[in-house]
């Protein structure tokens, strides 16, 4: 072990643990990441300068998303505005809306009053006084966030705490369209304060049925608001509800997408009153219910409303109570939205997964505000209680803890649909998609969720069974339509074109938003991904994945998806064309490295290869055929001779044996053997020879590459120089999720320091120093340009958590 490692691993106490805390005093947990609010970021990460204007770079001003799986998204940014929106399945639209805010208005006993909206920034086009920058803190452990505003103009301190019922195997409440958000107040102050907070909203209804990137195209025609108030249970105890309903004229139901309601709404009791202005024109919304609001702290009770002609209309809430000093108070509001209809380009219209406990109307978000009322804080609860023993796991970094967490935001917020076609029967399962990204914007692309699906398998197992159903489904499927190669048109010159999906062949993906996903698949035509050597393989190991980590009991599972790991392993297995057991990757690139060509046996493909044909050998005892066992056992060991001679250096496994990068460290040559030791495969290539593959990367792809800093760089010259080559943007890149996935594999062989630091480099990057803050990109490079924000790959962080101890 070189003299400089132990050096830094002596010194990696600090850097593991090291993390923002938060006094126990603010409810806070210690684990959550923090930022001051609205405070600017220096020397940011942005995208790549040669990517294509067209990929997204919205900068650092973001927040935790709020909203169901499949019910739709949105964020509201740590300076306080709302600005990105993934309310349409599939498509990102960033834009800071001026009429959806929060203010505050506070005075104390024989004092003036001060008031101002919670917006840590400029409000474009409405000169209201705004908070100061820096007063306070944004937190975030998803699925909750906080703002916690300490003002010294304010003598009420409050701490915004905002969360969706996102919990852990739950597959009704998890899709609901609802954010709660409660207002912790404490009086600090030696006299009686009256406080008031308002909440205004635009009517949005028709905002989300096109594909654009803005609201350039939003659809205001015939919205109208109205103030409903009516009795429900708080805290167990009888209360009133009061709100706006933002809704639409229409005849009989919904029945477009983008149609639908939302409701602002809170509660009305003998602490708390709850004042409103039905209808105000959109942009200038704010400004207009500022002047009352900012005088008294409440508004005029204006109950006046129309039907909207095509300007936008917005509404308002405040909620008025009052403190002793001392005394502190919770007051909850809600946001909750019924738009039930997603359509995709292809056409095919679904109901969101959510519909099946509140009907298809399209009329329910009172119901659904209602239940945002009534179980809050059993939520809220819920939520504690699934985190409290991972985050105060004071046996691993602070940092890494609240990680874990803050990257479940993408399976919320990844374009993501749980949905059943409308006329489907109730018995047929609602698909479950998320994207890639929005960039790459295919639906469960299968060889990144190979490691992003790690926290669904981790807690919502059956979500990710009927995905893995359905990926199986797929593999018997011959689509002939005839499509363009871009990579391979634009390396030769001419036009190459491939099949749409060959039997046999797992798809990269279930489709595309602009298509017809899950019934129109493998869209992707970068490369010919049925000739990739990594998909069947991956499916595979998700297949035996599943199976294992939800009890090793499911054989109906096993059973269901047994002739599609037959056929998959039998499709590739034809590319073994030297007869060494192992299909040859055939010169271009032909995996997950999509522009890193590989040519003949490679460390990556060829230990996945090792890993799938152990998982059939054990699916099969599992199923009592002893023949194919057999089979696959004589396979395994022919296939692991043919690796480890062909492949081994002595040091580490070499990228492949014929290529130009034959002799580089790959920092994911050991994919295949991760996957084996989180399902108990055994030893695919010799301990010895793994760890010291594992400290060959971590000293040279690591420890070499921007100071151990931003994670593990995907390939390293022999000499631990940087590889030089501008037609592979990838070799030079950084990806957070194989990044995880190797700290996963360094944990599961007892290589512990070596795995939190690799796995901090990416924290660091992500969450101190470049602003990719629920943003995680795919990749970045030494300079912090990033590319592909909003990724699925970096959920790998938790099988850093879900592996074996080492033994």
């Amino acid at each position: 072990m070189r003299a400089y490692r132990s050096i830094c691993l002596c010194a990696l106490a600090a850097v593991l643990c090291g993390a923002a805390t938060l006094s126990a005093n603010d409810g806070i947990p210690a684990a959550a990441w923090k930022r001051p609010l609205g405070k600017p970021l220096e020397n940011a990460g942005s995208k790549k300068p040669a990517i294509t204007d067209k990929h997204i770079d919205d900068g650092y001003w973001q927040g935790a998303p709020v909203g169901g799986f499949g019910a739709g998204t949105f964020s509201r940014t740590y300076r306080g505005d709302f600005a990105r929106w993934h309310v349409k399945a599939g498509v990102h639209k960033y834009e800071s809306v001026p009429s959806d805010q929060f203010g505050v208005y506070e005075k104390a006993e024989g004092g003036d009053s001060v008031a101002a909206m919670l917006y840590a920034g400029k409000l474009d086009g409405a000169p209201l006084p705004t908070y100061p920058v820096g007063e306070g803190d944004y937190a975030s452990l998803y699925p909750k966030s906080w703002y916690d505003y300490r003002w010294d103009k304010l003598p009420v301190r409050l701490t915004l705490e905002q969360f969706s019922p996102i919990l852990p195997n739950n597959y009704k409440e998890s899709s609901y369209p609802v954010a709660v958000y409660y207002w912790h107040a404490q009086n600090r102050s030696a006299k009686r304060v009256t406080v008031s907070v308002m909440f205004s909203w635009a009517n949005m209804v028709g905002w989300f049925h096109d594909p654009g990137r803005n609201f350039a195209n939003a659809n205001n025609l015939s919205n109208v608001n109205r103030f409903q108030s009516a009795p429900i249970q708080y805290d167990g105890k009888p209360a009133k509800m009061s709100g706006i309903v933002l809704d639409r004229s229409r005849i009989g139901d919904v029945q477009v997408e983008g149609d639908g309601q939302f409701v602002i709404a809170s509660l009305d009791s003998p602490r708390t009153q709850v004042s409103y202005m039905t209808s105000m024109a959109a942009y200038a919304g704010v400004q207009s219910a500022w002047a009352p609001f900012a005088a008294t702290g409440k508004l005029p009770n204006s109950d006046v409303a129309w039907a909207s002609s095509g300007e936008p209309l917005s509404a308002a809430i405040a909620v008025t109570f009052t403190l002793e000093p001392g005394e502190k108070l919770t007051v909850p509001m809600v946001l909750s939205w019924d738009l039930p209809i997603v359509e995709f380009g292809g056409g095919r219209k679904w109901l969101r997964h959510y519909t099946d406990f509140f009907g298809t109307s399209g009329t329910h978000a009172w119901q659904i505000a209602k239940e945002g009322l009534e179980h809050g804080q059993e939520w809220s609860n819920a939520i504690d209680a699934w985190q409290k023993p991972v985050v105060e796991d004071e046996s691993k970094p602070l940092w890494y803890r609240g990680a874990l967490f803050n990257e479940l935001y993408y399976i919320a917020d990844g374009g993501t649909f749980w949905a059943r076609p409308v006329g489907a029967e109730k018995s047929t399962p609602p698909v479950f998609s998320y994207m890639e990204c929005f960039d790459y914007p295919f639906y469960d692309t299968l060889d990144v969720r190979f490691y992003g699906s790690m926290p669904l398998i981790k807690w919502w197992p059956e979500i990710d069974k009927q995905a893995i159903r359905e990926f199986a489904d797929t593999v018997p499927q011959d689509l002939t339509q005839k499509s363009l190669v871009e990579w391979e048109t634009q390396q030769n010159r001419k036009l190459v074109f491939r099949t749409r999906k060959a039997k046999g062949a797992v798809p990269h993906d279930l489709g595309n938003p602009l298509e017809d996903p899950a019934f129109y698949i493998n869209q992707y035509n970068w490369q010919d991904s049925n000739r990739w050597k990594d998909l069947n393989t991956k499916f595979v190991l998700m297949v035996y994945r599943d199976f294992v980590l939800t009890g090793g009991k499911d054989t109906s599972f096993l059973k269901y998806t047994w002739p599609a790991v037959r056929e998959s392993l039998a499709y590739l297995h034809q590319f073994d064309h030297d007869g060494g057991g192992i299909p040859m990757n055939e010169g271009f690139p032909d995996q997950t490295y999509d522009v890193w060509s590989a040519r003949g046996q490679m460390a990556y493909c060829g230990g996945l290869w090792l890993a799938a044909v152990r998982s059939a050998e054990e699916i099969a005892k599992k199923l009592g055929d002893t023949k194919a066992a057999e089979e696959y056992h004589a396979l395994f060991e022919k296939s692991q001779k043919t690796y480890i001679a062909k492949l081994w250096n002595g040091h580490y496994f070499r990228y492949d044996t014929d290529s130009q990068y034959r002799e580089d460290i790959h920092a994911d040559q050991l994919a295949g053997q991760w996957y084996g030791n989180l399902l108990g495969l055994g030893d695919l290539v010799p301990r010895e020879m793994r760890l010291s593959a594992l400290h060959k990367i971590f000293d040279n792809n690591v420890m070499k590459f921007a100071n151990g800093e931003m994670g593990a760089v995907n390939g390293m010259n022999p000499d631990g120089t940087l590889i030089d080559d501008k037609d592979n943007e990838q070799v030079q890149e950084v990806w957070g999720g194989t990044t995880y996935g190797l700290a996963a594999e360094m944990l599961s062989e007892g290589l512990r320091e070596e795995a939190f630091r690799t796995a901090w480099g990416v924290y660091h990057t992500t969450y101190e120093t470049k602003g990719y803050w629920f943003r995680t990109p795919e990749a970045w490079d030494i300079t912090g340009h990033f590319r592909a924000s909003m990724y699925m790959r970096p959920g790998a962080i938790w099988a850093m958590e879900m592996m074996p101890p080492a033994k």
